[in-house]
């Protein structure tokens, strides 16, 4: 499968040269005609990489670069401008552009660069096939902002730096960890996870660091520990932010050093273990107040992913709902039921303090109480204790977030305008008002819901 390129330029003639280039070197292109057309062909997929002509009227090249690059961070970027001068690349260049080319540009050059950057940005399957996405174990996503995230985390992966995971309680920081053991050279490896949160500090110090036998009362014989049990591999410390500063100091002469000392030993053992740390608190704040280490703090938070929440990915629901009523089923050995529109349309509104955590509960305590295959509003409404929430109006959104808003109303419906319109409390005429200032054609949205899972 080809790698899609996204080329954005005002000049038709232009645009239909180089898509022909790119064509005929074997990448699927798609073409867009201003910075706000990009922007609504990028809120449907995202591509391998983004050539964009500099000077545009309205979005210009380099705003265009500054919104996908607070979307999508890892999504290369080639700039192409006839005014092109060395301190505009270098400038461009030290702001994560991928790549600066001044027209008339030599066509080997141009295609040397989109090959440069769709080996960095192009999807796990354009890779090699349907199996890469093996390392992404049980995460089910059609969310772009979970999908980047995961190409960041991939790319990660590939080294020993260690990564820090923020995140809220139930987004699943734990399952992103054990995707990025899976996709690092440590994969055939143990992968350990402990929660630093939920030990005392003498049962956490022995069961990290192990313990010779009799160095404490009910030490009847030794205990090797879980950075033991982890060599080779990678551990999970989850809620590091709980671990007290004493242990935190032992924590980081084991990553300083390579080794651990069980409690009560005399030799230090030798450990090569790839550390993924978590939390849901404020580590800078901890930090400042002295709470937590800085010494450590800056071994651990070598790269830091940030996990959305769930009402951060509201297009990924049904899917998660689907899925999740596939397992009740059979752990309750019931027909898989299927979910009224009504009760969907609550699952898709509701708040979710509690994340994907939440709405897993909130589906099991209507699987087991549901008498019929299909689940009603008022079973759900019951497990979110008449805490539903809603949608935020649109009349009151911010006018930057109007679009996302409409993309995701349109992910979750399909492309079907009605619901879609139905959801936002909005009659079809204002809806496509919406749509068309936004450039969003419905008919994107059709085929583009898809499963990411491996």
């Amino acid at each position: 499968m080809a790698a899609e390129i996204l080329l954005v330029d005002d000049d038709p003639d232009l645009l239909k040269l180089i898509s022909l280039r790119l064509s005929s070197a074997g990448y699927t292109v798609r073409t867009a005609e201003s910075g706000e057309a990009a922007l609504a062909a990028l809120a449907v997929a995202r591509p391998a990489v983004v050539i964009s002509d500099l000077r545009m009227p309205g979005i210009d090249g380099m705003a265009l670069f500054q919104e996908i690059h607070r979307v999508h961070p890892a999504l290369p970027v080639i700039i192409l401008t006839a005014h092109g001068t060395i301190p505009d690349a270098v400038a461009a260049t030290q702001r994560g552009v991928f790549g600066f080319l001044t027209k008339p540009f030599d066509s080997q050059e141009l295609l040397q660069k989109v090959a440069e950057a769709a080996r960095v940005g192009a999807t796990e399957a354009t890779a090699s096939g349907p199996a890469s996405n093996e390392w992404r174990g049980g995460i089910i996503t059609r969310s772009q902002r979970m999908d980047d995230l995961l190409r960041r985390a991939k790319l990660v992966a590939e080294s020993d730096a260690s990564v820090l995971l923020h995140g809220e309680s139930g987004t699943g920081k734990e399952l992103l960890a054990k995707a990025i053991h899976r996709a690092s050279r440590r994969a055939d490896k143990p992968f350990v996870a402990v929660n630093c949160g939920a030990m005392p500090e003498p049962l956490l110090e022995s069961e990290l660091f192990g313990h010779a036998k009799g160095s404490f009362t009910g030490a009847v014989s030794a205990h090797k520990g879980l950075f033991q049990s982890a060599d080779g591999g990678s551990i999970f410390l989850d809620e590091i932010g709980d671990m007290p500063l004493a242990l935190q100091v032992k924590l980081l002469r084991v990553l300083q050093e390579g080794e651990v000392r069980p409690v009560g030993a005399t030799q230090s053992v030798p450990v090569d273990v790839r550390v993924i740390s978590a939390t849901h608190r404020d580590l800078d704040a901890q930090k400042s107040s002295g709470q937590f280490r800085e010494d450590l703090y800056y071994r651990l938070n070598v790269v830091t992913l940030k996990l959305p929440t769930l009402a951060e990915r509201r297009e990924d629901i049904p899917l998660l709902a689907t899925h999740f009523l596939r397992k009740l089923a059979e752990r309750y050995k019931k027909v898989v039921p299927a979910i009224a529109p009504e009760a969907m349309a609550l699952l898709v509104a509701a708040p979710w303090p509690g994340n994907v955590r939440q709405l897993l509960n909130t589906l099991e305590q209507a699987v087991a109480l549901a008498t019929t295959a299909m689940i009603p509003a008022s079973l759900i409404q019951a497990a979110l204790r008449d805490d539903s929430g809603v949608l935020m109006p649109l009349e009151e959104a911010r006018r930057q977030f109007e679009r996302d808003y409409l993309v995701r109303l349109l992910k979750i419906t399909g492309g079907n305008v009605t619901q879609a319109a139905t959801l936002a409390k909005r009659n079809r005429t204002e809806f496509y008002k919406l749509l068309q200032r936004h450039r969003l054609e419905p008919a994107m949205f059709k085929n583009g819901a898809s499963e990411a899972s491996a």
